[in-house]
């Protein structure tokens, strides 16, 4: 079994790659709830609802979230009624986001409704949310303490960042299956995702990284970070405030105590010998998803990877 620690729209597009080259049975993604939030009364899940789409083919591709043909007619009236119109939601993607929460309301868990929506939309990898508890990730900015939609959506990144917080984290469990998928994985792989307020809320649940040093299973990621610079998204403030270099360098250094390999871009590969020198492998190739054919060959080069450092290492323990 391969398990995927997943973000939104990188970790969606990695995805597509992985089942170009695996069967779907296979495939376990671990999502960021992180970003989940309360709007209209209604429990939304980004992330969730990109990886989802996406891999049931129905997203807005020049977007990267909402789903494709979708209309606006709800919003609009909400926003004639007064209602905040900032967080974009399509009349389809409403319907996602009523049904959440009726189910929540009605005792299901996080876990037990996403799996229940990829069925439902024909997903067949298994999509589990990585925690059923609530952690919004707060953003700590000159203007004050904010969600993580609110400074990336509503104010657009726009605020100086001074840290992040994950509330709740301590009291929070990661998800059924998701210690278990862990532990049993043949091939742990780390999606091109924000590796703050994307992989590191997962990370930061109790329990997380002390199973990933434990994993007998290689740990590869691929940096979303490419010639100093995120493909998408406000890694570069997020990993400033967090005290970490913009870079493939920076990458390695976040998840040292547990990677294995880090799949570089090759505009990046000046930086092997120096992510080599923290005890992790670097893998050199090109990293930008254009396409379909990129995308699966994205996902080899890191599956291979994985397997060239298991038989490397095989009969030998992770330090830490």
């Amino acid at each position: 079994m391969i398990l995927t620690l997943a973000g939104g729209v990188g970790a969606a597009r990695f995805l597509e790659g992985l089942l170009q080259v695996v069967p779907p049975e296979t495939i376990s993604a671990v999502v960021n709830t992180g970003d989940d939030f309360v709007l209209h009364g209604l429990h939304i899940s980004p992330d969730l609802d990109i990886v989802t789409c996406t891999l049931a083919g129905l997203i807005d591709v020049a977007q990267g979230w909402g789903i494709t043909g979708d209309t606006a007619e709800c919003m609009e009236w909400l926003g004639r009624l007064g209602g905040p119109t900032w967080f974009k939601l399509g009349d389809r993607d409403l319907a996602l986001h009523i049904r959440r929460t009726a189910l929540l309301r009605e005792g299901a868990t996080l876990s037990q409704v996403a799996d229940q929506f990829r069925r439902a939309l024909g997903v067949s990898i298994r999509i589990l949310p990585m925690s059923d508890q609530p952690v919004p990730t707060h953003i700590i900015t000159d203007a004050g303490e904010m969600h993580f939609e609110e400074y990336f959506v509503q104010r657009r990144a726009a605020d100086a960042v001074r840290g992040v917080r994950f509330v709740g984290v301590e009291a929070a469990a990661p998800a059924p299956g998701v210690l278990e998928g862990i532990a049993g994985a043949e091939a742990i792989l780390l999606a091109p995702s924000n590796p703050i307020v994307s992989i590191g809320p997962i990370l930061a649940l109790p329990g997380l990284r002390q199973a990933l040093r434990e994993t007998h299973a290689p740990i590869i990621a691929v940096s979303p970070i490419v010639g100093g610079a995120p493909i998408k998204g406000p890694a570069a403030p997020l990993m400033q405030a967090a005290g970490l270099e913009v870079s493939a360098l920076g990458i390695a250094r976040t998840y040292q105590d547990f990677l294995d390999v880090l799949v570089i871009d090759e505009v990046d590969a000046s930086l092997a010998p120096a992510i080599e020198q923290l005890g992790v492998r670097a893998v050199v190739t090109d990293t930008i998803m254009r396409g379909p054919a990129e995308k699966a060959h994205l996902a080899r080069v890191a599956l291979a990877a994985g397997n060239a450092f298991a038989f490397a290492t095989e009969g030998t323990e992770r330090t830490e």
